[in-house]
Formats: C-alpha cells, structure tokens, sequence
C-alpha cells in the first residue's frame, strides 16, 4: 500500500511540475509578446495589429514597419483572413507618428530606409484588397494617419486627436498627405496642412477624416465584434461599424468646431501662393482669420512653400504618384536645415526657437522648392 502510495504520489507531482512547466512557459511567451513593439494575431479570420509602445505613444519606428508590411501582405494573400483591425496600446494613443527624433539623430541610411519602407506600407495599406479597420482612440498625427487614412475604415473616438502638424518641426505632411487631405471638403485640407490645426474627437469624423465615431466605452465591445466575425463578407464588416456609431450618440448634435469658419477656409486657403493665403488673412482682418495667420507664421518657410505645391499636385495624382513625390521631399528635408532645426527645437531641446533658413517666405525661392520636387538619382527613387 505504502508503495503503491508514493508511487501515485509521484506520479501526481510529476503532473504538477509538467502544468506548472507549461505555465511558465505560456507565461514566458506573454511576457516576451508584451515587450514587442508590434505583435499579430489572428483571432477567426481577422487579423490584429497592435501597435505596443504606449509610453512612447504608439510612434512607428523602422523595426514596427519591418514587421507589419511583410504581415499585412502575408494576410491579404490568405484565404484564411477576411479583414484586418488595427490599433494601439495604451489609451493615449494610436498612433502619435513616425519616430524622428531618431532619424533625424542617425540621419543616413536609416532616413533613407525609414521614409521609404513607411510609404511601401502607406501603399500597402490603401491597395489592401480586404477590409482595413483602424481604431484610432488618442493622439493620431503624421505616421499615425499614415497606418490609417489610406485604409477602409478610420473609427474615432471622443478621445481622438488628429492633426497633421509636420510645417511646425521643418517636414511636410507626408505619408500620402498630399493624397487624401486634397480630398476633403473644400480647402480644409490645405488649412489642416499649413496651420497643423487639431481634429478632437467626433470632429475627425465631421471632417471626412475619419468614416466612424464610436464612443471610447463601446470600442472594446466593437473590437470583439470585429474579431468575432466568422468568414465575413465586406458589408458585413460595416454593418457593425454602422451599428456601434448608430448607438454612440455622444456629441451627435455638437456643431463641428470649424463650421463657423469654413466659408472662410475656402475664400483664404483658395489662394494661388502661401503669399497669396497671408495676404488673405490680413485682408480679412477677422480675430479668427489674424489667429490663422500669426500660427502659419511661426511654421517653417520652406515647409509651407513645399507643402502648398504638395496639395495642389496630389490633388490630381494617385497614391503611388503621391508617395513618391513624398518620398523626394522627405530626402530633401533629410539635407537641408529646417527639418534638423524643428525636431531640435521642438521635441529635443525644447526651446519652441526654431531658426528657420530662410526665415520668410520671400528667402524660398521658386528654384529652391523646384529643387524639393525634382527626381532623385534613379537608385534612390522610391519604386511602387
């Protein structure tokens, strides 16, 4: 009996040891998942993409592009996979940009690849063949509209917080800017690009940025709606977007905040040069159209000149087309002096004393914006 006692004994122990030892080792794969910058499921026939920097805000780095492209691509060639959820970490951001503080420190070759491989996803992203849903909760600026805009679906939240401020730090807004915010109503495009102006909450969506507002409390329940979707057709997709904003109500009846101004926006921002814009707010002369224009005047000369061109040519080019004039701009800045100075001012030292070269609009010069434009050596050009 004894016998037969310990040996039931250890046999049990033995059972234990192996559970615990494939806790552990569960518990060890949580562990090392949770310290990835980007990490993929696939739960049903969606695939997840979370994006896992929170306390850096979400904000895409190389190695984050380097892992979603070749997974993005591997799922729209998987018949297993029927759409496709992404979001971010934290409840402060989707998505708050490119790392570039870090690009601007290496410079070289990581600019050259970062800007690159980021506008490869772009594209990815809008010739995706399956439903592309980004929850964009929190701050969503520059690279952050990049994982978005360019897909199916962009769903808002009260919290969410999108602008394109990249003329305040010496870039331009990229990531297919010069695409989609020509596309939006009237010239409210061309006033977000020059101005860097802040979409909060349901007014992303007033604005045509985002196709979705669901409240912040609903997001989890519309995220497992999503992920729960068995085999689903694309309809079925918005049918549940169209559910969980139908029973969001919050701020339905607030009036979008630029309403006011929009005929404004159209008269100012439909001049033929940034010049021309300038001159229209002063002869305006409202307090609202001199608060425009003493914001535009602390942005980059250069980065307003090139970002006029930007707007006007993507209005009647294709994303491709777009991104590769992005992709020439981008190297530009990567040479010149605004966008180093910007991110030094603006988010290294923090001084907000940005010394712009030129320092007004008159100093750039048609030739000098010409030179932001023309054609990369052709080994260097970006290829779509």
């Amino acid at each position: 009996m004894m016998i037969k006692y310990c040996a039931a004994r250890t046999s049990s122990q033995v059972r234990s040891i192996q559970r615990t030892k494939v806790l552990l080792q569960h518990l060890c794969k949580m562990s090392s998942s949770a310290e990835d910058e980007v990490f993929f499921e696939q739960i049903n026939t969606a695939g997840l993409i979370t994006l896992n920097r929170p306390k850096a805000l979400n904000a895409l780095n190389l190695p984050m592009v380097r892992k979603i492209y070749p997974q993005l691509k591997a799922w729209n060639e998987d018949p297993g996979v029927s759409h496709v959820v992404i979001k971010g970490a934290g409840d402060k951001a989707f998505c708050a940009g490119g790392d570039i503080v870090k690009v601007t420190k290496v410079k070289g070759e990581i600019g050259e690849n970062f800007f690159k491989e980021e506008y490869i996803l772009n594209n990815a992203i809008g010739t995706l063949s399956k439903p592309y849903i980004a929850l964009t909760h929190g701050i969503t600026m520059g690279g952050g509209a990049g994982l978005s805009v360019h897909g199916h679906y962009r769903v808002a939240t009260e919290k969410t917080l999108f602008a394109m401020p990249e003329t305040g730090i010496g870039l331009f807004p990229d990531v297919g800017g010069g695409y989609f915010l020509p596309r939006l109503s009237g010239q409210l495009g061309m006033y977000l690009a020059l101005t860097g102006y802040r979409l909060k909450g349901r007014d992303a969506h007033k604005a045509g940025v985002s196709t979705h507002f669901v409240e912040f409390a609903k997001l989890p329940l519309l995220e497992n709606a999503l992920l729960n979707l068995k085999d689903p057709r694309p309809h079925d997709v918005a049918e549940v977007l169209g559910k969980y904003q139908q029973e969001s109500p919050l701020d339905a009846d607030k009036e979008f905040s630029l309403t006011p101004h929009l005929r404004d926006i159209d008269n100012i921002f439909a001049g033929e040069t940034v010049e021309e814009i300038f001159q229209n707010c002063e002869r305006d002369g409202s307090p609202w159209a001199l608060k425009q224009l003493e914001t535009m005047k602390k942005m980059s000369p250069t980065s307003m000149k090139i970002t006029f061109r930007q707007l006007r040519l993507g209005a009647t080019m294709t994303l491709q087309q777009c991104l590769n004039i992005d992709y020439r701009l981008s190297q530009r800045c990567m040479e010149d002096n605004d966008f180093i100075e910007g991110v030094r001012s603006l988010l290294i030292d923090k001084d907000n004393n940005p010394q712009w070269k030129p320092a007004t609009l008159e100093g750039v010069t048609d030739e000098k914006v010409d030179y932001y434009f023309s054609p990369l050596p052709q080994d260097r050009e970006l290829i779509l």
